[in-house]
């Protein structure tokens, strides 16, 4: 549903009662957004998503801004056995080099379909805080450096999801996120088919919700494929 999280107020809130904030930054990734920068104790990530990038490499890791939980997580670490292979670092490592370029390029992408979709006479609603109608547009831009490459649409009713979906030629039905490769799935349906249905309901989520994880192909390429699938819709 694409909300956004006041991490300064909430780290706030958290150390007011003596608890620390834990922030999953995947979506972003340091390049557009640092939680530690703003309040946050602890900050994760999905590094198979944007920082590994390629949909070749399983991996996790967490910052933390004090040292003495970093001495904790060490520890666990070393008694859990925590730790990637030598092959599985290098696919990171070779990544993160290229970090700064995708992500620039995801988001050029996904603000240019944004834009398009938020026009297109069969789609109802666009999320994606790049856009200013989104209702926390001005939180985004206060505490991130940019918006990133994930955005979600929810077709009109009487569109259908299922004909949008076979009829993509590029873009990939897939669950995951983050990949070169634009990724697209129905939360439903998919990612979000053990919540049960009425809290699916009330969180706005419905059969004809659309995920997209825009990759770094070409934007016209990309447009096209859309323009198409919902012409099949």
């Amino acid at each position: 549903m694409m909300h956004i999280t006041d991490i300064r107020a909430v780290a706030t809130l958290a150390h007011d009662h003596g608890a620390k904030l834990a922030v999953d930054n995947t979506f972003l990734t340091p390049y557009f957004q640092r939680p530690l920068d703003l309040g946050a104790d602890f900050v994760i990530h999905s590094a198979t998503k944007y920082l590994g990038g390629h949909s070749d490499v399983i991996a996790g890791l967490i910052a933390v801004a004090s040292q003495d939980d970093l001495e904790g997580l060490r520890y666990l670490q070393k008694a859990m056995g925590a730790i990637l292979s030598p092959f599985d670092c290098w696919l990171l490592v070779r990544s993160i080099k290229t970090l700064g370029i995708r992500m620039e390029a995801h988001q050029l992408n996904a603000l240019a379909i944004a834009r398009h979709l938020e026009a297109h006479e069969k789609v109802k609603t666009v999320l994606y805080p790049g856009l200013e109608s989104h209702s926390q547009h001005a939180l985004s831009r206060n505490q991130s450096t940019g918006t990133g490459g994930l955005l979600s649409f929810e077709m009109k009713e009487g569109t259908n999801p299922t004909a949008f979906l076979q009829a993509l030629r590029i873009m990939v039905l897939a669950e995951s996120l983050g990949a070169v490769e634009t990724l697209v799935c129905v939360p439903a349906a998919m990612t979000h088919l053990s919540v049960p249905e009425d809290r699916r309901r009330a969180l706005g989520m419905n059969d004809r919700l659309i995920r997209i994880s825009v990759g770094v192909e070409d934007i016209k390429d990309l447009i096209s494929d859309l323009d198409r699938a919902l012409d099949h819709a």
